[in-house]
């Protein structure tokens, strides 16, 4: 039997609204790659308001089936996170994402966010690959990264961690999943989400 396709949402992050929500995600063990682990709430909400007035970094929340599931940022590599650690390419997109904490694990929810994180941005017909830097001790992400396309460039030093910069294009996005990219539905066969974005 074909699994159900989960009902994907992605909205702009509230950052009036939206830290009392994110703040159990962003601060829960499970979480330890976010470095938030010590954030107060007001911390959070900072954070989080200066990110809105940042004009080449945004942050989203995703709901699936109607129930929030997943923070998402995405940034501009050339002024935000990477700046001088290595030659940003035009349609370069920076991507964060965070699951929230459950009780009630589902078995591939994880590469499901992704995947419709990674459909959301390449719906952008602007965006030609997708730039992100985990630590390099979150393996977990980096075989999450792989399934979704990402190839491993090398180490880079940044201040808070040593991290993998590593990039996805739209082609290996479509060859690893495949889906078309920027269509936000999944071709026929698969099991991932469609997506669509609330303004």
């Amino acid at each position: 039997m074909t699994p159900r396709t989960p009902d994907i949402r992605i909205r702009p992050y509230d950052p009036l609204k939206d830290a009392e929500l994110i703040h159990p995600w962003v601060t829960h063990p499970k979480a330890t790659y976010w470095m938030m682990q010590d954030f107060k709430l007001q911390d959070v909400e900072r954070e989080y308001m200066a990110i809105a007035a940042n004009p080449h970094h945004d942050a989203f929340i995703g709901l699936v089936d109607g129930e929030p599931a997943f923070l998402m940022e995405r940034y501009d590599p050339a002024h935000v996170e990477l700046v001088g650690l290595y030659e940003p390419l035009p349609g370069d997109v920076g991507m964060h994402f965070l699951v929230a904490p459950t009780d009630t694990p589902v078995h591939g929810f994880t590469r499901t966010v992704i995947t419709a994180v990674m459909a959301e941005l390449f719906a952008d017909p602007a965006t030609a690959r997708v730039v992100v830097e985990p630590d390099v001790r979150n393996t977990a992400v980096h075989a999450l990264n792989e399934a979704v396309g990402f190839t491993p460039e090398r180490e880079i030093r940044k201040p808070e961690k040593n991290a993998l910069l590593s990039f996805c294009t739209r082609a290996a996005f479509e060859a690893a999943t495949g889906l078309t990219a920027g269509s936000r539905t999944a071709s026929e066969g698969t099991a991932a989400p469609s997506v669509e974005v609330a303004a």
